[in-house]
């Protein structure tokens, strides 16, 4: 590797972790065009892959650091992601059969989609003394199921459709839910990576060095999301724009193929 690709692999890496501590699995979803158009991987497969086992360690990561904050709901948060488990590898299996350029096409549809649910304001602020019962437990496991089944297709955490996911089934906060998202961000990534990883999809040393930079920015994005707690929304609206901007350049480069 060259040194550029070392020095973008780590500040890309720092980005996606500060950006996960942040908001959780949605912010995830800048780490493939990171890989693609910055780092310089060219196979889209390849940067699927890649993306999806570092980001499942950033996830990690920042989980401890949100679960020693007392904001994750460890019981709802277990029962979806253990639902979503088989549908990423569902999922990671049908991505890998497609043409690379219209599974970035289809990529760059679900960063927009990404973008506008993050731009919704919560109907309500949720109950944060949320706890998990036998009716919850059947609201979350199809919606695990199928999240589970878009995040290792497009190679994502799934964060989007788990923060809301999460809010509509049980009725916990924006915060509790966020961090509760990336146990599931976690667990979808690795399945996901697995997967590519059987096939030879994963670009090692990059994901190492994406990694080792989420370490830093990870532990950012934790204490930031702390500080933000109070101007969540108008934070994610922000980072919405963006991600409808990077949408957009996806889309366009994989329509020029």
């Amino acid at each position: 590797m060259s040194l550029f690709m070392i020095v973008s692999a780590l500040l890309s890496g720092a980005l996606v972790g500060a950006l996960l501590g942040l908001f959780g699995g949605g912010g995830s979803v800048l780490a493939t065009p990171l890989l693609l158009y910055v780092v310089g991987i060219r196979d889209p497969h390849v940067a699927i892959g890649t993306s999806a086992a570092a980001v499942a360690v950033n996830a990690g990561l920042n989980l401890v650091g949100h679960g020693r904050g007392g904001r994750v709901k460890w019981p709802c948060a277990s029962v979806f992601a253990g639902a979503g488990l088989i549908g990423s590898f569902l999922g990671s299996t049908l991505a890998k059969a497609i043409d690379g350029q219209r599974l970035l096409l289809g990529f760059a549809l679900a960063m927009a989609a990404i973008a506008l649910s993050m731009m919704r304001r919560p109907k309500s602020q949720g109950d944060p003394l949320v706890h998990i019962t036998p009716g919850l437990m059947l609201k979350l496991t199809p919606l695990g199921l199928l999240t589970g089944l878009a995040a290792g297709f497009f190679g994502i955490g799934g964060g989007f459709l788990i923060v809301p996911g999460l809010m509509a089934a049980t009725g916990m906060t924006l915060a509790n839910a966020t961090a509760s998202s990336l146990l599931s961000v976690s667990l979808f990534g690795a399945a996901t990576s697995l997967n590519y990883a059987a096939s030879g999809l994963i670009n090692w040393p990059v994901a190492g060095l994406f990694i080792l930079g989420g370490l830093a920015g990870g532990a950012v994005g934790v204490r930031g999301a702390a500080l933000l707690a109070a101007h969540a929304l108008p934070a994610r609206r922000l980072f919405a724009s963006l991600v409808l901007a990077v949408a957009a350049y996806v889309a366009w480069n994989a329509l020029r193929g």
